[in-house]
């Protein structure tokens, strides 16, 4: 628990640790809010009391319950909700839109997290040495290729410094806010609601656009959730009440004690903080933790995709694994350097935190705002709770989500469209390759021949039979594959066993090894042979094969030759997109990673046919 407990620090918490860097400072800059000791107070509680509701209440203590056999994230999230209103066709249309839609932002955050939290953290040089003000940028784009670049060595090394660089890093937040804490004790006034609630009344409009920055306090907040079957609830829970949310509290409330002594320490609240002595070794952390927090975002994009391309909403990418031992650890190339390019067009554009802070919040609080949607569909349909407990359950929640998200869009024209404009375009692509994954399997279907009819046929006056075992892969079940029409047709033999290989991907994280392979005997040995995987599953087919041997159906490895259909889409006008979407379904389906490399499938082993299908 303990060694679960610490990881989860380093993974978990990174993006939300690194907050204090710039969260205060933010809600007073632009001179709205004036730096009085009401005011203080009041966001001080805001603060606070954000930190409390949505984070300790939502996700700690009701969205973690929502697992999907110990899983959790938003697609986790998106399988339960979908499943559970599968008598509902079109409510189930609906929520498919709206969850792939929040899949596809998340993409605009992990490329907003790692440009904000290491920019954010080499500012702390304009306190300390404002000279080398001109050096932020170029330094910050080195320290953000120097991350990019180590992704392909894999995350196990750099994961076991995760947990002790961020358990010092939550340490010294609360060394660093408990002698000003201690110094002016009246800043815990701002435990009081009152103090919120007051400011909010006082500044009205001004107050609503603060909450734009506000909401910093919690960005990561969704890693809680997502995280859940890397570690499990109860060593999360652990950590964020015992370690994390404590020194998060000191340390903003810290920060408010300073600021009411010395109001113009605003300009940056959190290295004012610390003593003289401990400039440098404070900067140097910070770095340290804002690279943890950006590692934790781009882990997570990895494990987004690869779970998106098993469920079928994008298309096959080359995963690297880059453990022997853990599957979960993934590199995905295409992915890494496309975040890397997004990254630096969007420090360099933007240019400062503070900046970047109006783009910062648009994405966070569109994928809280669709959790708890999804989150009511589950524990109405799914869990069947009453109704009236359900809309109380995640109303309340609903409307604060809401609000923040309505503030956070008026930040669209200060940069907030770029996260946004991100999410549309991989939104875009999301619904494309699904739905021009749907026309194509149709017109397959439509010209698909029966298998056993087939067969049946072709045994009537058989062909050559070659040693070895033949495995033709097919995405539908019962049809022949198109791999065996072009063999027969162009070698004219057939191999001695013949397996009818579908894979099937399941709205669920694991599908147990037991469960794994359903065969059935076609005749004159050949067999349909049916695998099942979860999301979280490695789709790795020659391992699945192997369970067959207890079905009397024995392969050796270097007689089996895999063959692969490889079919050139070829869009036409008027048949059911946008010519625009098919052609760049097109464009997808000639450039996606050879399934070989998805599947597992030994490369010296693999017979390409290819054939020319219209759309």
């Amino acid at each position: 628990m303990a060694g679960l407990t610490l990881g989860a620090l380093g993974v978990v918490y990174g993006d939300i640790g690194t907050s204090p860097l710039y969260a205060l400072k933010e809600v007073f800059h632009g001179g709205h809010v004036a730096t009085t000791p009401d005011n203080i107070l009041g966001v001080l509680s805001l603060l606070f009391w954000t930190m409390t509701v949505i984070v300790s209440v939502k996700y700690v203590l009701l969205i973690l319950r929502a697992d999907n056999n110990g899983e959790g994230g938003l697609i986790a999230m998106l399988a339960l909700a979908t499943n559970a209103v599968n008598d509902k066709p079109r409510l189930r249309r609906v929520l498919m839109v709206v969850g792939l839609f929040g899949t596809a932002i998340f993409f605009g955050d992990a490329v907003i997290t790692p440009a904000m939290t290491v920019l954010g953290a080499i500012e702390g040089i304009e306190v300390y040495a404002p000279q080398y003000h001109d050096a932020v940028l170029p330094l910050t784009l080195v320290v953000l290729a120097g991350l990019f670049a180590v992704q392909r060595f894999g995350t196990g090394g750099i994961g076991k410094a995760f947990g002790p660089v961020m358990l010092l890093w939550f340490a010294s937040l609360t060394v660093l806010g408990l002698p000003h804490i201690i110094e002016n004790p009246r800043v815990l006034a701002a435990v009081n609601p009152i103090y919120a609630l007051h400011f909010c009344l006082e500044y009205g409009w001004v107050a609503f656009i603060a909450l734009g920055a506000v909401v910093l306090v919690v960005t990561g907040g969704e890693a809680l959730y997502a995280d859940l079957g890397h570690f499990g609830k109860k060593p999360i829970r652990i950590a964020w009440y015992g370690i994390v949310m404590p020194s998060l509290v000191m340390n903003y409330f810290g920060q408010g004690a300073m600021l009411l002594d010395n109001p113009a320490g605003i300009r940056n609240p959190f290295y004012l903080l610390a003593p003289s002595w401990a400039e440098i070794p404070l900067f140097l952390l910070a770095m340290a933790a804002a690279t943890v927090a950006s590692q934790a975002l781009i882990t997570a994009a990895f494990s987004v995709t690869k779970q998106a391309i098993q469920l079928g909403i994008m298309p096959r990418l080359r995963i690297v694994h880059t453990s022997v031992r853990d599957t979960g650890q993934i590199y995905v190339p295409f992915i890494n350097w496309s975040l890397f390019a997004l990254v630096i067009v969007a420090v360099v554009f933007f240019g400062s935190s503070t900046k970047l802070a109006g783009a910062y919040g648009v994405a966070v609080t569109i994928d809280m705002t669709i959790t708890t949607v999804m989150t009511f569909f589950v524990i109405r349909f799914g869990w069947k709770y009453p109704l009236v407990l359900c809309i109380a359950a995640t109303g309340i929640f609903f409307v604060i989500d809401a609000t923040f998200l309505a503030s956070n869009l008026l930040k669209l024209i200060h940069g907030g469209w770029f996260p946004l404009l991100i999410g549309v375009c991989v939104f875009t692509l999301m619904l494309t390759w699904k739905q021009g994954r749907k026309l194509l399997s149709d017109k397959l279907r439509e010209d698909a021949i029966e298998l056993p009819v087939f067969l049946e046929a072709v045994f009537i006056n058989p062909p050559t039979r070659v040693s070895g075992t033949a495995v033709f892969l097919s995405s539908e079940k019962g049809s022949t594959p198109n791999a065996l029409l072009h063999n027969l047709k162009h070698n004219k033999v057939l191999h001695e066993q013949n397996l009818f290989v579908t894979v099937k991907h399941h709205e669920v994280p694991w599908v147990a090894a037991e469960k794994r392979c359903e065969v059935e005997a076609l005749g004159h040995n050949c067999w349909q042979v049916a695998l099942h995987f979860g999301f979280k599953n490695e789709p790795d087919v020659p391992e699945a094969l192997e369970q067959l041997k207890k079905q009397g159906v024995q392969l050796e490895e270097m007689e089996t030759s895999y063959f692969l259909s490889r079919d050139i889409v070829i869009p036409t006008i008027g048949s059911g997109m946008a010519l625009w979407r098919e052609k760049l379904f097109a464009s997808m389906h000639r450039n996606a990673a050879a399934a070989a490399d998805f599947l597992h499938l030994p490369t010296n082993r693999i017979v390409e046919l290819g054939s020319k299908v219209e759309i």
